[in-house]
């Protein structure tokens, strides 16, 4: 008899349930969410266990990793795909969801999500940390051109991050009433901003010292930034058998809803992971807008601008960039300008 276990996981505790290969249940529990004491009743049920699994989420890393390291076979399953099932279950509670979770996974109806390494997350940590700070930054100097507005002081339009505090403090100063309000503000967001300075450097002192990134940056519009969450996101470029396959993994593709006569190929499906789809398409609209070296792929973006339109050009050579991307990756070749034609 084979056993299967479903985890339905919050922050601190977890609904565990266990059915055998014909869907019968054998244990419900509730447990805290901690390796140990899933260990320890999975031990007390006397039986070998096939399987393990729950949906993605924010636990998922701690749990996957330490599950595996007692020798278990554990499996991370996309969580939109298990909540479309549980979906047509009466009653949403935990313990009905471990048992759904269960059923999925003795049926093998589910797909399963990649684990990424320590280093990637530590990548990923480190982009993250960047971009809250300029957030932050730019949040702060906001409210501030918002104050000023009511004293009928208006900034110019554009301001450089690193001038903002010298175009901005000599105004306030004169007046006793927005010195006392606003140069709080404006020290912490100078604060704020050399921080984000110096995490800024780490991340491009990352990305020139990885092969993989500096092969990237030779692709126009690709820089550090890109390139790091690339890889990142990627984290093993072999899980992908196609390269065709990543902008999909990306939401880059059209959906498309086909039933009987019907056919509607739609809008891209913005599926995956919105940070990576966010970065190509910044580095698509720097190859098309602002690169001046001419090459085969930003020449297939320009007529597709002519016919499409702006907006679809830059999602198609988004997606032609993650395939290219992928494909120098795995390769271990450099951007060669006369064969980027028929790449995607």
């Amino acid at each position: 008899m084979e056993y299967y276990v479903g985890l339905d996981v919050s922050l601190r505790s977890c609904a565990l349930c266990i059915v055998d290969n014909k869907g019968k249940v054998h244990l419900e529990r509730e447990l805290p969410c901690e390796i140990t004491d899933i260990v320890e009743c999975l031990v007390r049920f006397g039986y070998p266990i096939e399987r393990i699994g729950f949906e993605a989420g924010a636990m998922s890393q701690h749990l996957f990793f330490g599950l595996q390291g007692e020798g278990f076979d554990v499996v991370c399953m996309e969580a939109r795909q298990v909540s479309a099932a549980l979906s047509a279950m009466r009653n949403k509670t935990d313990r009905t969801d471990a048992k759904g979770i269960a059923q999925i996974l003795r049926t093998g109806w589910f797909s399963h999500v990649h684990m990424k390494s320590r280093e990637a997350h530590g990548m990923r940590a480190l982009l993250s940390t960047r971009k809250a700070l300029l957030n932050k930054t730019i949040d702060l100097a906001n409210e501030v051109r918002g104050l000023l507005k009511v004293f009928g002081i208006r900034l110019p339009k554009t301001v450089k991050h690193g001038t903002f505090d010298d175009v901005v403090r000599p105004m306030i100063e004169i007046d006793d009433v927005l010195a006392y309000a606003l140069v709080p503000l404006l020290d912490a967001r100078a604060v704020l901003y050399q921080h984000f300075l110096e995490l800024d450097r780490r991340v491009k002192r990352a990305a020139s010292h990885d092969e993989v990134c500096m092969r990237m940056m030779t692709v126009p519009g690709v820089g550090p930034i890109v390139a790091l969450t690339f890889k990142a996101a990627i984290d093993d470029p072999t899980r992908f058998k196609r390269s065709r396959t990543v902008g999909a993994h990306f939401g880059l593709t059209p959906r498309r809803y086909q039933s009987g006569e019907h056919d509607n190929p739609g809008r891209i499906s913005k599926a995956g992971d919105r940070d990576v789809r966010a970065a190509l398409y910044a580095a698509a609209n720097a190859l098309l807008m602002r690169t001046m070296t001419g090459s085969q792929i930003k020449s297939w973006g320009m007529r597709l601008m002519r016919t499409k339109g702006r907006r679809r050009a830059v999602v198609a050579v988004a997606r032609k960039l993650a395939v290219l991307l992928h494909r120098m990756w795995i390769d271990g070749s450099e951007f060669r300008q006369e064969q980027v034609g028929g790449t995607a």
